[in-house]
């Protein structure tokens, strides 16, 4: 008995349609004669749900008791009593009552495939065990229900069930997913249009990888060596040299002409680990790669074109993009250039673009780390030995009675000749040879103590031990020059990857770099200098540590940036080779400060430009706003003093009553703009402290007319950190900008609810809305939205909210109304230990 397989719907959100799309399949299955029965599913009372189960053999549920209280589960014994071919399992993540057969449905689902029975289940994005902590960053509510990403993964087929958000608001809107008193309780929480979107990029990226791993998966149990092109995957090769940032702009423009196109940098580094590439370069191609969305790859190889070859056709690339080769004319008698050999073994499924650039045929020219010194006490211990060891053995060797043979002889000399080269390096080495030789024709070879030889064996042996001597002496000097090499080279590498991190992190503290610099060449002080021109005299741009050069002529390292940038280092004169790093460690001190200044100069100007705008708008206020009421009430005024018309008792009550209304609409507009000025010049300092919103919301909505608003304010809200006075004027401000735009009769809803450590206000009216590309700019200053009256205020009501909000360290946004109309987000902090529980989802929905 085979096992048997796995179908699974993946929803992008509660309500795109999977248990629809599932019973809709079994219909399918059933008409094609297939046996197939409905083991769990829930239609919730959802009529569209509960026709599409007419027709499906249901086998009957299991019901248990917990805690007095009746529950219906899947009975697994009598799904499996009744073998059929397929079995409908809703909700794969489903947690059973305790006392199941198993804690979850999705190992009931593991025990029905064991018996050979095909399964069709759903399942949400938001329930995989992997996604829970990215899930409940993104929507503020904690999954109680998981799967494990690997029950889902080994499932045989996995079909996405995707929908826009504005389309499933609407759906929810219309009632199809949840029951009419939980829509706006869903829409204002958890399917908020950010959220929405969120979960589908999630159920999107998950699928497409798990495509991507069954490609490879099929093309490694069939052995397809050829490149599939799925998608466009562009590999580009790179040594390291100037022309590779030329070829990853090249490959980036080939990806975006299709649609998905993947850009794969790769570097090549033989098996030595020793390279003519430049850190440097390699860091900065990195970074370009990963800015243009690309991925950067270190592979090791000593073949290079089939190194490169086999890395293409392990990611299914579909074409390579290689640099016209940089090698002089008579190098190509040495055999063909790594773009021909590409090329030529790529086949027909990998097409190569050969680009050219500005470094062709001029030769490698890539620079090479010069071998690092070596130490004072080293040296001399070298000529040391080269040059007293000989001497020295060979009076222990006269001074003693044991005759050991010219051979063996020879081989204690060349053992103090490869200690003196991989103590002092070649040098002593090759005066270690030659005295040994000397000493040997003088001591060890007849006639003794002459420097002639009378057997010619002896001077063919003397000259074979000074060539083996010569020979070992300059392997060995080679491979610790090498490995010195190697140990800088990674240390430069490490600094270079240290600036190139900081730029894409982008850290613009110029204090942070030079105190880096300090540590990294162990100097005292760091000063980076400036000067407007050559007659002007330096200026400390920044410095740390004690005493600072104040020239650079009085520093004991300078690095020039450019003709008014200098980096002085104090402390110790640095060797040339250090002056590589040095120039990088300058460069980027010059971009940091240039940045900072930049910086500076964009915060000033926005500044300006805010300020020369609000006077602007403040002079057409006060031209027009303003002075409407005045002249409203200096008519009244007027009037009442007139001594022609004699006014009744009610037309003088009239008339009191237009005065009263037009000084307080004259208070409003000056209170907004006092407060607009207080946030501009930032003199808002708010009292935080705990304060529950159903004491300030009521108090907010004193200044509309009765009936025009309604507050529902939970109880079990926690309790909020704000300023009590600065919340009241901000939701006051909000609720008369709704209320104005409301149609009659219909009043603005006033609600709150708790997401996590946060509580949100919403303000609903049913007005005429704000299109999206309109609502930031209904909170600037001096904005009217529409048809709004010109006598209707100057704007600022919402800017001012905004402000006092934000000060106190909430958000205000907007927000279309499902149906029609424009939503006020009030989001404020909840106080320490105030908060409760999350708000899980509706119980049921339907899908």
């Amino acid at each position: 008995m085979g096992r048997g397989k796995l179908r699974i719907y993946l929803g992008a959100a509660p309500g795109v349609g999977k248990t629809y799309a599932m019973l809709a399949e079994a219909h399918r299955r059933v008409e094609r004669g297939t046996d197939c029965v409905v083991g769990f599913v829930e239609h919730h009372g959802r009529p569209r749900t509960e026709v599409l189960l007419h027709g499906l053999e249901t086998v009957p549920r299991r019901t248990v008791e917990y805690r007095g209280t009746s529950f219906t589960e899947m009975d697994v014994d009598a799904v499996l009593a009744r073998r059929p071919a397929v079995a409908l399992v809703d909700e794969l993540a489903h947690s059973n009552v305790p006392g199941s057969r198993n804690p979850k449905r999705w190992q009931d689902v593991a025990e029905l495939l064991a018996a050979g029975i095909d399964v069709v289940s759903t399942v949400n994005i938001q329930h995989l065990e992997s996604l829970g902590d990215v899930v409940e960053a993104i929507t503020g509510v904690r999954q109680q229900e998981t799967v494990p990403d690997e029950v889902v993964r080994r499932a045989d087929q996995i079909e996405l069930v995707d929908m826009s958000p504005e389309a499933l608001r609407r759906r929810m809107a219309h009632g199809n997913v949840y029951t009419p008193d939980k829509v706006d309780a869903a829409l204002s929480n958890y399917f908020r249009p950010g959220n929405l979107t969120a979960l589908r990029e999630l159920a999107l990226l998950w699928t497409a990888d798990r495509v991507d791993e069954y490609l490879r998966r099929y093309r490694g149990e069939h052995n397809i060596r050829s490149t599939w092109q799925a998608r466009e995957r562009i590999v580009v090769g790179l040594t390291g040299g100037p022309e590779g940032r030329t070829l990853i702009r090249r490959a980036t423009r080939l990806a975006e002409k299709g649609a998905g196109g993947e850009v794969l940098a790769v570097y090549i580094a033989r098996s030595d680990g020793l390279t003519a590439a430049s850190p440097k370069e390699l860091a900065v191609q990195r970074t370009l790669v990963e800015d243009l969305g690309g991925t950067f790859h270190h592979v090791v190889g000593d073949d290079i074109p089939t190194a490169l070859l086999d890395f293409a056709r392990g990611v299914n690339a579909t074409q390579i993009v290689l640099g016209s080769s940089r090698r002089r004319t008579w190098q190509y008698v040495l055999g063909p250039g790594v773009g021909q050999t590409v090329a030529r073994d790529s086949g027909p499924d990998l097409d190569v673009h050969i680009v050219t650039h500005g470094e062709v045929a001029k030769g490698r020219g890539l620079p090479v780390a010069r071998g690092a010194r070596l130490g004072r006490s080293r040296i001399l211990g070298g000529w040391l030995v080269g040059v007293a060891g000989p001497v020295a053995l060979a009076l222990l060797l006269t001074h003693t009675d044991a005759d050991l043979g010219l051979a063996n002889d020879m081989l204690l000399f060349l053992a103090l000749t490869v200690g003196a080269a991989l103590l002092g390096g070649f040098l002593p080495a090759l005066a270690s040879a030659a005295a040994g030789s000397l000493l040997l024709n003088w001591f060890f070879t007849p006639p003794i103590h002459r420097i002639t030889i009378a057997d010619p064996l002896n001077i063919v042996a003397i000259a074979v031990f000074f060539g083996v001597a010569m020979a070992v002496a300059s392997v060995v000097d080679l491979a610790a020059r090498r490995t010195q090499q190697a140990a800088r080279l990674r240390a430069e590498s490490e600094v270079l990857s240290y600036l190139a991190g900081s730029v894409l992190r982008g850290e613009t503290s110029l204090d942070a770099l030079l105190e880096r610099v300090r540590e990294t060449f162990s100097m005292e002080s760091v000063a980076l200098l400036e000067r407007a021109d050559g007659a002007e005299p330096w200026v400390r741009a920044a410095a740390v540590g004690p005493h600072p050069a104040a020239r650079p002529e009085d520093a004991d390292v300078d690095m020039p940036v450019g003709d008014h940038l200098a980096l002085a280092l104090s402390g110790r004169v640095l060797p040339a080779e250090d002056r590589r790093v040095l120039g990088a460690f300058a460069a980027q001190a010059a971009v940091v400060l240039d940045r900072q200044r930049l910086v500076g100069e964009a915060e000033e100007a926005r500044k300006l430009a805010e300020g020369n705008k609000i006077r602007t708008s403040l002079l057409a206020a006060v031209s027009h706003d303003l002075r409407t009421p005045l002249a409203g009430i200096k008519a009244s005024v007027s009037s009442l003093r007139s001594d022609d018309v004699e006014w009744s008792e009610e037309d003088r009550a009239e008339l009191l009553e237009g005065i009263e209304a037009g000084a307080d609409r004259l208070d409003h507009l000056v209170g907004n703009l006092l407060d607009m000025s207080r946030l501009q010049t930032g003199t808002v300092t708010p009292l935080i402290r705990a304060v529950d919103l159903d004491e300030v919301v009521p108090m907010a909505l004193g200044g509309v007319p009765d009936g025009s608003a309604e507050a529902d304010i939970p109880e079990t809200l926690p309790m909020v950190e704000v300023d009590k006075g600065l919340l009241e004027r901000a939701v006051a401000n909000i609720v008369e900008n709704a209320v104005k735009y409301s149609p009659d009769g219909v009043p603005v809803a006033v609600g709150a609810s708790v997401l996590g450590d946060r509580v949100e206000l919403r303000v609903v009216d049913r007005g005429p809305g704000v299109p999206d590309e309109s609502k930031d700019g209904i909170f600037e200053p001096f904005q009217r939205f529409g048809d709004a009256p010109r006598g209707s205020g100057v704007g600022l009501g919402l800017a001012v909210a905004r402000g006092f909000v934000e000060a106190m360290g909430g958000t205000l946004s907007a927000e279309d109304t499902p149906g029609g109309g424009l939503t006020m987000v009030l989001t404020l902090r909840a106080a320490a230990g105030g908060a409760p529980p999350p708000a899980e989802l509706p119980a049921h929905a339907v899908t």
